[in-house]
């Protein structure tokens, strides 16, 4: 049935199809990242992005949809992981100021498309120096051509599928925008994972609710399990307080976006409900607006549930420090090594799985110090952590642009705990544009890239940023990869080892660098990363 405007139920179960379309085919979207590695999470961003936004809307029991467009910003913000999820957060952000006008609780066809406009005016603001062929040129373009033919629509189903298909329009030339797509045979991924959460919208303007199929997890690796995600299973009995006009569909869409393994039954007036959490009060709270509930239970799947944060004592507690230091690692070798450093906080997560900006401001909270700086140590992780920054309290944050552990790890051998911030700040950034970084990892597809080609299980090296050797042998690229970052002015060159490298391997390291540069230093830290063989810093 054509839909006229967009009531405040409407406007929650579309949000919540598209976010649970995005999460059914967040590895689709993953498999587009440029480089062929094995860590490419994208898609995975931006579900986790979305999810929290639903979340949180979900639980909004406001009649006013610009209360409920307000949550859903909110939740989206604090949960926004990768760049590709803070441009998303940032577009709901637009979407909710597209609404802060209302002076009524739906959205007409001209609301709609106002939101979309605003949404995408706000996500190109938040982004210093915007690049067309990304998922902000997807926004604007959808958008753009949209408007162009608003006299021709005249239900809200029109309009969203003319969105559609030029958001699509606008993905399949974003190779021709940005030419390392071309090369690589793929599509901007930010732009795909958008794509995913409109055609989600649409089925639940057709009526056809999702249900997820799975959780979004990191990367898996050979080495090193997932850890378990939805550790409670929780099961309950709900006495339906209106059997007629329960809505199966829309109920499983909610408790999808609360865990994963759902199972739900219907019989007579009461339903079943089976699914693995990490927030069984939430599935509760969510199962209570459908009736009582009986039977409970909850029982955790994992009893020894742990996470590395910090090495410090005590944090959060007494009189604020003057300064205090922020880093994002992967690899319990690499945490210690920053610890070590100086490190008060260490965020897991980088390479295979980035942090929200929540747990950034979780992070800085928890230090209780006047000054803080955050180390990113992957350009992943940049905008969110600057995107925290400005929602610290009572803290000045800054964000250190160190994109690479190597960067990182160099930045800290010139921290001053007795300098100021501008000092630190000064003599850090030096640290990190003068040291070379290098990483040796698998490719996961077939491809080529700045003339290099690569085929799938190859190992690549990868000099700062750019992959230069792809060989069958990972010490050939090992070596390969020494020559471009090793040259007669290197001094010292550190090798943070993998869970893969051989204790042989590591033996032979030294002999590798002095084949360039004889009068090198060289030092071996077990890094104890995964997917990375070597990361490499060269100064």
């Amino acid at each position: 049935m054509p839909v006229s405007s967009v009531s405040v139920a409407l406007f929650k179960k579309m949000v919540m199809n598209g976010a649970i379309n995005l999460k059914n085919n967040h590895k689709k979207v993953d498999e587009l990242n440029v480089f062929p590695v094995p860590d490419g999470d994208t898609g995975t961003n931006m579900s986790m992005t979305v999810m929290s936004g639903v979340r949180e809307m979900d639980s909004c029991e406001s009649s006013s949809i610009i209360e409920v467009g307000k949550v859903l910003s909110r939740g989206a913000l604090m949960g926004a992981r990768g760049n590709s999820g803070v441009i998303l957060s940032q577009f709901f952000r637009g979407l909710y100021v597209g609404m802060k006008e209302l002076d009524h609780n739906f959205l007409s066809m001209e609301d709609l498309m106002t939101c979309f406009e605003s949404g995408c005016r706000v996500a190109y603001k938040a982004v210093m120096e915007p690049v067309e062929g990304t998922i902000l040129t997807v926004v604007r373009e959808a958008a753009e051509n949209t408007r162009a033919h608003m006299s021709e629509f005249d239900t809200i189903d029109a309009l969203l599928e003319c969105y559609q298909k030029e958001a699509q329009k606008s993905l399949d030339n974003t190779p021709n925008l940005l030419p390392v797509l071309k090369e690589s045979g793929v599509v901007d991924s930010g732009g795909a994972g958008f794509l995913e959460i409109v055609k989600g919208m649409i089925m639940a303007l057709n009526g056809k609710m999702l249900e997820a199929s799975e959780g979004v997890q990191p990367a898996k690796t050979e080495e090193k399990p997932v850890e378990m995600k939805n550790i409670y299973c929780t099961e309950f009995f709900i006495n339906l307080k209106d059997p007629k006009n329960f809505d199966e569909g829309a109920s499983k869409s909610s408790f999808s976006c609360l865990g994963d393994s759902l199972c739900q039954v219907i019989e007579n007036t009461t339903c079943k409900v089976h699914l693995h959490t990490d927030h069984p009060g939430r599935v509760l709270e969510q199962a209570l607006k459908y009736g009582e509930l009986t039977d409970i239970k909850i029982e955790n799947q994992k009893i020894q549930h742990t996470h590395l944060k910090t090495g410090a004592k005590e944090l959060g507690n007494g009189p604020k420090k003057a300064f205090a230091l922020v880093a994002v690692c992967f690899g319990e070798g690499i945490s210690q090594t920053f610890k070590d450093l100086g490190v008060d906080y260490i965020i897991e997560g980088g390479q295979t799985m980035n942090p929200s900006t929540e747990a950034f401001v979780e992070a800085c909270t928890m230090v209780n110090a006047e000054k803080i700086i955050i180390i990113p140590n992957n350009g992943n992780v940049v905008m969110a952590a600057s995107q925290a920054a400005t929602m610290v309290k009572g803290s000045k944050v800054e964000v250190l642009k160190a994109k690479t552990i190597a960067q990182g790890y160099a930045s800290l051998m010139v921290f001053d705990p007795e300098a100021d911030m501008e000092t630190n700040l000064a003599a850090m950034m030096e640290a990190v544009e003068n040291v070379k970084t290098g990483e040796i990892t698998y490719s996961v597809r077939d491809t080529e890239i700045g003339g290099v080609k690569i085929a799938e299980g190859d190992f690549m090296g990868i000099a700062n940023g750019e992959i230069v050797v792809s060989t069958k042998k990972q010490n050939d690229a090992l070596e390969s990869l020494l020559k471009k970052l090793i040259d007669e002015e290197s001094q010292i060159v550190t090798f943070f080892c993998g869970k893969d490298v051989k204790e042989e391997e590591k033996e032979a390291l030294e002999e590798l660098c002095q084949k360039v540069n004889e009068n090198v230093e060289v030092e071996i830290i077990d890094g104890e990363q995964d997917i990375y063989s070597y990361i490499i810093a060269v100064e």
